[in-house]
């Protein structure tokens, strides 16, 4: 969930040069510009990325030209490690100390970043940036994710969102569904095992635990605490009310009666692909399945929406992202930040969302047609209702996180295939978060 993946360029990057450098041109830069003709020396600046991909990482550069342009008084150099070991190059220079200025940050490398002293705090930037006031909600709270403190400035958001067959929906002539009961229902309608036809795409394999976690949150409605999301606002678990009981007994039913069987199995890969099929009718992913799906299907034949909500009318999504940050120990702070603040601007990354498949960090891009009414208007939708549609940190910073990604599957499968009770699941994970919580 919190790895970004990369979809194709949905940008001419050659049409982008002009308006990028366009876009950089404030006073401050003339003022940088200005200096360096008056004979003072160049500033390099070092940068590394973390999630490259060819495309991205061209428009990267094409974006860091239009910067240099912009400030002819600063030069950048793009390190671009292989994506398998760009966060141990990052880690070992950062060890080194070597010239590093602005660096890929990362939701599941900032704790560590900051804990080691790696990361300048952004917030003395940030406090007088114009395009602050801009940001969404999900963005300012991935950036504060640490300390409420701004370490990071995210470049994208990432979130799920509903997909659904509108052949297949208006076949049957359903609405598209607002609430998990509804889908539920939708889905017995689109079920039909004897054709080889189900409502749902269930995810019962490697990464089951975030749709548990997800269900038994909106079940828990408004009570969610943002900030530590297997808890409560009043410091119990999730998992200990009578809505998890509920949400598991319902989650229980959309495999049962309206996914195929073997889905109690399924990863990332067969739910895109029971999708695109034609298998299954919804299927609840992130922004990265948009390219897969367009690219396998017809306009008319899918559509996107916001997700279904609980019996409270509130939904939950967990927060990933990954963005620029500063080094602790850079020796042209103000110069970093100028880059920081180039690539943040609403033109930039509204840019570099189209290309890199993310969710822009502004609220202006909702304005902009490609995010208004194509597959990632409901992101935008839900951007703007932050009460209804609540974005959640990870809770990747409990030691036991790993084994709760484990038992979510495990543990999961024997819920599903009827060998313990809803009952008895939710506290068997209620005692787990809070042993985890005691520090157990």
């Amino acid at each position: 969930m919190t790895k970004f993946r990369k979809a194709a360029s949905l940008v001419t990057i050659p049409v982008l040069v002009s308006m990028l450098a366009a876009c950089g041109n404030s006073g401050n830069d003339k003022e940088a510009g200005a200096s360096a003709s008056g004979g003072q020396e160049k500033v390099k600046l070092t940068m590394i990325e973390s999630l490259s991909s060819p495309k991205r990482t061209e428009f990267l550069k094409q974006t860091i030209k239009a910067f240099e342009t912009a400030n002819p008084g600063i030069t950048v150099e793009l390190i671009t490690p292989p994506l398998e070991s760009a966060d141990n190059k990052i880690n070992a220079m950062f060890s080194a100390k070597q010239d590093l200025d602005v660096v890929e940050v990362r939701d599941i490398t900032v704790s560590q970043f900051v804990n080691n002293k790696y990361l300048e705090s952004l917030e003395p930037y940030v406090s007088k940036w114009a395009d602050y006031g801009t940001l969404t909600a999900s963005a300012l709270t991935m950036a504060k994710d640490v300390d409420d403190t701004a370490y990071y400035v995210p470049y994208g958001i990432y979130q799920r969102e509903l997909f659904y067959r509108k052949d297949l929906f208006a076949a049957k002539g359903i609405e598209v569904p607002k609430t998990w009961e509804e889908l539920y229902e939708a889905g017995k309608k689109l079920t039909d095992p004897a054709a080889g036809k189900y409502g749902y795409s269930f995810r019962g394999g490697a990464g089951a635990e975030q749709y548990v976690t997800q269900i038994v949150q909106d079940y828990n409605g408004s009570n969610v605490n943002p900030k530590d999301s297997v808890f409560n606002k009043d410091g119990s678990s999730i998992f200990s009310t009578p809505g998890a009981v509920q949400a598991l007994e319902l989650y229980k039913k959309i495999y049962k009666e309206v996914s195929p069987p073997d889905s109690a199995s399924w990863a990332f890969s067969e739910q895109v692909q029971g999708f695109t099929s034609g298998t299954t009718a919804m299927l609840i992913q992130d922004p990265d399945t948009i390219e897969t799906v367009a690219s396998s299907l017809d306009a008319s034949q899918w559509g996107t929406a916001p997700l279904p909500t609980g019996p409270d009318g509130v939904s939950h999504f967990v927060l990933g992202s990954a963005g620029w940050g500063m080094t602790s120990y850079s020796k042209h702070k103000d110069e970093a930040w100028k880059l920081i603040e180039f690539l943040s601007s609403p033109e930039q990354n509204l840019a570099f969302a189209k290309t890199s498949g993310v969710i822009p960090i502004h609220t202006t891009a909702g304005s902009d047609e490609f995010f208004k009414t194509g597959a990632y208007a409901p992101y935008i939708e839900m951007g703007k209702q932050p009460e209804k549609y609540v974005g959640v940190k990870p809770f990747t910073n409990y030691q036991g996180y790993a084994q709760y990604k484990q038992a979510g599957t495990e543990k999961g499968q024997a819920f599903l295939l009827g060998r313990t009770s809803a009952a008895d699941l939710a506290k068997e994970f209620d005692e787990f978060w809070k042993k985890q919580k005691a520090g157990q």
